[in-house]
């Protein structure tokens, strides 16, 4: 039995090494550029999203203890519309990013990163019209590797 999703990739450092690196490549696709350039980004939000992720993947419960909630994160993507290719260029993003921060190349793990954040980008697209269509209280999802005791 393998660890957590969390473990597998390397812990907070390779988390946020993740974020940095899929960050610097969104920035970089003219498409995906587009969802950055709002006012109003937290400062931190590359330090936001690594904790979101490793909560999400069995890490500890940072984001949830002291930065927000599921409900948080799904209002924040919300009412921004229809955006299926900048969608589609954020996972290629991802899936390269995943090189650039140098995370294992098991393909079981590779598999499991991107099956989560497809589903986790499908998620957030779910309410294109309207914050007040996100449910009051969704749990953050947890993901893990197949055969995890996480």
């Amino acid at each position: 039995m393998v660890g957590s999703l969390f473990e597998a990739v390397g812990g907070a450092p390779a988390v946020l090494a993740l974020a940095r690196a899929w960050h610097e490549r969104c920035l970089a696709d003219p498409v995906v550029s587009h969802a950055f350039s709002h006012p109003g980004q937290h400062p931190e939000h590359i330090e936001r999203l690594a904790a979101y992720w490793a909560e999400a993947w069995g890490g500890p419960t940072t984001y949830t203890s002291s930065m927000g909630s599921q409900h948080d994160v799904l209002v924040m993507h919300s009412a921004n519309g229809v955006h299926e290719e900048m969608d589609q260029r954020a996972i290629a993003c991802f899936i390269a990013a995943l090189d650039d921060a140098h995370l294992p190349g098991d393909p079981s793990l590779r598999r499991t990163l991107t099956n989560y954040f497809v589903w986790s980008t499908t998620a957030l697209a779910a309410h294109p019209t309207s914050a007040a269509d996100v449910p009051a209280s969704p749990p953050l999802p947890h993901w893990s590797l197949p055969g995890s005791s996480a």
